[in-house]
């Protein structure tokens, strides 16, 4: 009997495709009939589960629902008109019929997707960062740009601070206050000590917030030492890799009793920005902006380019030296990480 020829992983994603699109023109147009559905009402998506998500409606009842298929994406934040099933002891019990337009919307880069939404109408981004697994100043610059991209306000929370001795903290400190003179929150804790907790209870009063970082930093610590009743599942630092185990595995919203919500996503250890045009990637460094346009050349890579205001800046203290390094090493992974399918 002749082997059956091995495929590619891109030959089996499009097999997976082609299965898929096929049972689903074998099912019926929407998994409830009409007379099983109420009148149409409006709602906020409070979880995302796979192909499905909790709505909760005006009276405070949560509704597990279907998506419609013409609805493009459903994401944790979404204000949604929704049909509630009749019969509640149904496991799902209800279809989204609509999206409303987002204020605002968080996104990040799939590798075969392109940009995908992951929060929709969020008031500010928390960068979680922690010394452990360790501190870098990088990925928060890209946290940094991701934020400024969306035009979705960022704050800098450094968690764990309790394994710094006064001298380290002293250091650590210093390293951020780049962020601090360009106008950029900064907010330490210890859900241990509880250091801090009461300054970011207050940042997130009254506001829709998302936690941002690397997994293993202490998002789902801090939610339970903010909102007790959470229950948020802890994970380990590994031993071999130095990295945090994925422990949010659904997006969900919480509330504090005090106002305000936060929606919290699934880790992510690395946030890519290989989708940004080299331009956009320069604007979203806030304090190059009042320098673009007035380099000696138009197509200045603001390098070692002759002419290069951003370049000068830097050398006379206007610019932060780490921040212009940083860039730089953003800048030069963007062609070595986009994936060749992907067109900017």
């Amino acid at each position: 009997m002749a082997k059956k020829p091995k495929l590619t992983l891109q030959q089996k994603r499009q097999v997976s495709s082609n299965r898929t699109r096929r049972m689903a023109s074998k099912r019926p147009t929407s998994e409830l009939d009409d007379n099983q559905l109420g009148e149409q009402q409006a709602g906020k998506v409070i979880g995302r589960f796979g192909k499905h998500a909790d709505v909760e409606d005006q009276l405070g009842v949560v509704h597990r629902c279907h998506m419609r298929r013409t609805i493009g994406s459903v994401v944790c934040g979404d204000n949604v008109l929704f049909r509630p099933g009749k019969d509640l002891t149904l496991n799902v019990a209800g279809v989204i019929v609509a999206v409303e337009d987002r204020k605002s919307v968080l996104t990040r880069p799939d590798y075969y997707d392109g940009v995908k939404p992951v929060a929709a109408n969020i008031d500010q981004i928390i960068i979680v960062s922690s010394v452990i697994p360790s501190l870098s100043l990088n990925l928060i610059d890209r946290y940094l740009v991701a934020s400024e991209d969306v035009e979705i306000t960022p704050v800098i929370l450094l968690n764990k601070v309790e394994l710094l001795s006064d001298e380290e903290f002293k250091d650590v400190d210093k390293q951020l206050d780049i962020y601090r003179k360009i106008g950029y929150q900064i907010v330490y804790t210890s859900c241990k000590t509880l250091t801090g907790l009461e300054q970011l209870s207050s940042c997130l009063k009254d506001k829709t917030s998302v936690f941002v970082g690397q997994s293993g930093v202490g998002k789902s610590s801090l939610i339970n030492a903010l909102l007790p009743d959470a229950n948020e599942t802890i994970g380990d630092i590994s031993d071999i890799s130095g990295l945090g185990q994925h422990t949010t595995t659904s997006a969900k919203l919480l509330r504090f009793e005090l106002g305000g919500e936060l929606i919290d996503s699934p880790g992510v250890r690395e946030f890519a920005l290989w989708h940004l045009p080299i331009d956009r990637l320069t604007y979203n460094f806030k304090e190059f902006r009042d320098y673009l346009g007035g380099c000696k050349f138009r197509d200045c890579k603001h390098g070692n380019d002759p002419g290069c205001i951003i370049r000068k800046a830097v050398e006379d203290g206007e610019i932060s030296a780490q921040r212009f390094d940083n860039y730089h090493k953003i800048l030069s992974n963007m062609d070595e990480l986009r994936p060749a399918h992907i067109k900017v």
